[in-house]
């Protein structure tokens, strides 16, 4: 959630940790501050708010440095404040710190080092972390590398942790176990980040550390030890990402430029894979697993907000094509209710950036209790790629706007192509229906575009309901998780009260909400249950509703009866959330935009949850 972002070399220290900063705020946070060491000493700056008002407080002469550490901060203990901001500094000054994370004993260390004499500043985890390595440093009498390792043996979550030492300006020291840290290799030079996203303008050498795992970084060069302190190789992989990737290409913010991003994310994550001439799908990281998936008895999706609503969808393909029982879990629900998991069962964890810290838990229990766990996340070497048995990565590129858009479509692309390899693989779709799938997946990247096209028009729909207080969306069959993942889009970045239900449960309760004031957004297209959806339709417009409706090309019908329709191109019944979301994702785009909020980085959001 945090971002941390850290430099040792020849460079200036400040300036390029403070672009680091602003490239990480996509992941959102509430403050963030810098450390340096030069020749007046350990100087510590941190401010509430964005980068840009740490920015104002700092005298570039008096931090011109070539080594440091520079934090955003997303709370958790301790309320947004300058105080509770990172870094955080010893008792004696002489260490500073860097933390993402929850210690979760931190209140017992505290207690200890308080009746040692310590004072604390803070109401922070991360400041009794840095005065628990002094305390080691002094009675041990050892170097920094060891105080951290013997701190961390006894801490009890998670972390990523950069230290410097104001009596050793040439050393870093950085550990992980559950948040991600990565390694960016120059010449001469190391970089520190919580993802690639800050190092690739200076290097696409990169080593992923590990959990349990000390990074030390000196005029030696890089060493990196276990807990044991076992010494390991690291293992230098190259970053296959590009800087345009990561800048809004004259985009008014990231979102739009995601959302028009999806013919080319589809199209990338189908490249390769699907060959409709030829009546191929290959899954090069399930090639061992497709006839494993075939034969399973039961599968279980863990994932957490808009990869849970990828796996909905993925419940529906995978009942529909290859008749498998499948369950759709929250992860954050998962591993605290004793799961009933059998030898055998597949488990498949669904994250855009490999890291979301529940579903990295909820694996751990499922493989602990005999189950194949496999992966389909976006960010190659993420923790969840390398702990799952096998997996797809959805090739995406890099998501900056903390609402997912095209993370969600690639989700369900990669689930589809899943689940028709495992019907086939099974014989539960003939020949024929394969090769139709085949042929109308790969269309769906232009009719993608087709959609695109109506942005203008969406955008004026969006304008009659900027000041809205609630939504409802409503779908049936696989477009009830797009219904579920429209909601969610609009609430994110809007902040407008918005719920998702399938359509059938409306009279079951939400139609007492119905009056003239309220948007109903209905996903209606030609599908088994259209007729169905038509009659919703009328019974909310016998309510005086306001009806937005998503529906099929060439569709009179529900246009008559709606204030407004929404075109999207036909195709196939189990492809079409990958096609009626897109609509849903403009209109709340505009509608955020038009209430003036910050639709890349909502408040109190996060763009990777690395924390429970």
């Amino acid at each position: 959630m945090c971002g941390i972002v850290a430099y040792i070399g020849p460079r200036d220290a400040a300036s390029l940790i403070l672009k680091g900063l602003k490239r990480l705020e996509y992941r959102g946070y509430d403050s963030s501050g810098i450390a340096i060491i030069n020749e007046n000493g350990l100087g510590v700056f941190k401010k509430k708010g964005k980068v840009v008002d740490l920015e104002s407080i700092l005298n570039k002469d008096l931090i011109s440095a070539h080594v440091g550490i520079g934090h955003t901060r997303w709370a958790t203990h301790g309320e947004p404040n300058d105080v509770n901001a990172h870094p955080h500094k010893s008792n004696s000054g002489r260490f500073a710190i860097i933390h993402n994370g929850i210690i979760e004993n931190y209140s017992s260390i505290k207690q200890i080092l308080t009746n040692k004499g310590y004072i604390f500043h803070s109401q922070t985890d991360t400041e009794v972390l840095v005065n628990f390595i002094e305390e080691i440093q002094k009675t041990k009498k050892c170097d920094l590398p060891e105080a951290v390792r013997i701190a961390l043996k006894e801490v009890v979550g998670a972390y990523a942790i950069v230290v410097l030492d104001a009596e050793n300006p040439d050393e870093l020291v950085a550990a992980r176990k559950g948040s991600p840290l990565v390694i960016g290799i120059g010449r001469d030079e190391y970089f520190f980040a919580s993802d690639a996203t800050p190092i690739i303008e200076y290097t696409k050498e990169v080593v992923y550390l590990d959990d349990l795992e000390i990074a030390v970084v000196n005029k030696d060069g890089l060493t990196i030890k276990n807990l044991q302190n076992e010494e390991q190789d690291p293992y230098v992989q190259t970053v296959e990402l590009e800087l345009e990737a990561i800048e809004k290409g004259g985009y008014d913010h990231f979102m739009l430029k995601e959302i028009f991003e999806q013919p080319k994310s589809i199209a990338d994550c189908l490249r390769g894979r699907v060959n409709p001439d030829e009546a191929i799908i290959q899954l090069g990281g399930l090639r061992n697993h497709i006839s494993k998936l075939a034969k399973a008895k039961r599968i279980v999706f863990v994932a957490c907000g808009t990869s849970w609503h990828a796996g909905l969808v993925g419940e529906y393909l995978f009942e529909e094509l290859a008749r498998i029982n499948v369950e759709v879990e929250y992860a954050s629900e998962f591993r605290y209710r004793n799961p009933i998991i059998k030898e055998g069962d597949f488990v498949i964890a669904i994250s855009q950036s490999g890291e979301t810290a529940d579903t990295l838990a909820a694996l751990e229990l499922a493989k602990s209790k005999g189950a194949i766990i496999l992966g389909v996340c976006n960010v190659v070497g993420s923790s969840i790629s390398r702990i799952t048995e096998a997996g797809v990565y959805t090739h995406a590129g890099p998501e900056i706007g903390v609402a997912s858009t095209k993370a969600f479509t690639a989700q369900v692309t990669v689930l589809t192509m899943i689940a028709i390899a495992t019907a086939q693989a099974k014989g539960t779709i003939n020949d024929e229906t394969y090769r139709r799938l085949l042929i109308e997946l790969s269309a769906i990247p232009s009719k993608v575009e087709e959609i695109l096209k109506s942005a203008e028009e969406i955008k004026d729909i969006s304008k009659l309901f900027t000041f809205a207080s609630n939504f409802i969306f409503l779908g049936r069959g696989l477009n009830f998780p797009v219904a579920l993942e429209g909601a969610l889009k609009l609430k994110e970045i809007s902040y407008i009260h918005a719920e998702g239900y399938p359509a059938a449960e409306m009279k079951h309760g939400p139609i007492a909400l119905i009056d003239e004031d309220m948007p109903v957004v209905f996903i209606a297209t030609k599908d088994s249950s259209y007729e169905k959806v038509v009659s919703n339709i009328q019974e909310v417009k016998a309510r005086k509703g306001r009806v937005i409706a998503i529906v099929s090309e060439g569709d009179i019908e529900v246009k008559k009866m709606v204030d407004f329709a929404i075109e999207v191109p036909n195709t196939d019944e189990i492809l079409q959330p990958l096609l009626t979301v897109i609509p849903l994702q403009i209109l709340s785009y505009y509608i955020a935009v038009m209430r003036g909020r910050n639709v890349d980085q909502p408040r109190n959001l996060a763009k990777s949850v690395t924390v429970e």
